[in-house]
């Protein structure tokens, strides 16, 4: 197998990058979440009651239409990542989430939610750096608290 030459700090730098998606989302930062992704990223939550979306904006609007009004907090750790090439990547983080909606504010029926699993995304190098192309989450454990 040939070793793919990668720029010196890319393995940090999506590290960085995922990071900061969670960040945005939990802080309700709509427009730095927006640069987290690629032009035509794709998002898909099997199992989250369809959450799929198809371009940067409309993976933030998803997210934002989902959260916006709860309390969220997004731990991430251990990334498998893997360099397809040098600008594309993809990785494997297990996850943890807590999201609470506020009371009478349910979401879909939802009150909270306790989540445990994992995230199976792609990455690619853009000229500006790592961009998040698809993000896909599967769950292992989720507890839910209905409304």
């Amino acid at each position: 197998m040939t070793a793919i030459e990668v720029a010196p700090f890319a393995y940090q730098d999506i590290c960085t990058l995922q990071a900061r998606y969670w960040r945005f989302m939990d802080t309700k930062d709509w427009a730095g979440l927006l640069g987290v992704f690629a032009p035509d990223a794709h998002m898909s939550f099997p199992g989250e009651r369809g959450g799929e979306a198809h371009g940067a904006e409309a993976c933030v609007a998803h997210i934002r239409n989902t959260v916006e009004t709860a309390r969220t907090v997004h731990h991430g750790h251990n990334p498998e990542i893997t360099f397809e090439s040098p600008v594309r990547a993809s990785a494997i983080w297990p996850m943890e989430d807590i999201v609470e909606w506020p009371d009478g504010e349910p979401y879909r029926g939802v009150a909270a939610l306790h989540g445990w699993g994992h995230y199976h995304n792609r990455y690619v190098c853009l000229d500006d750096g790592w961009r998040i192309s698809l993000t896909s989450l599967t769950r292992l454990r989720l507890e839910v608290t209905k409304a």
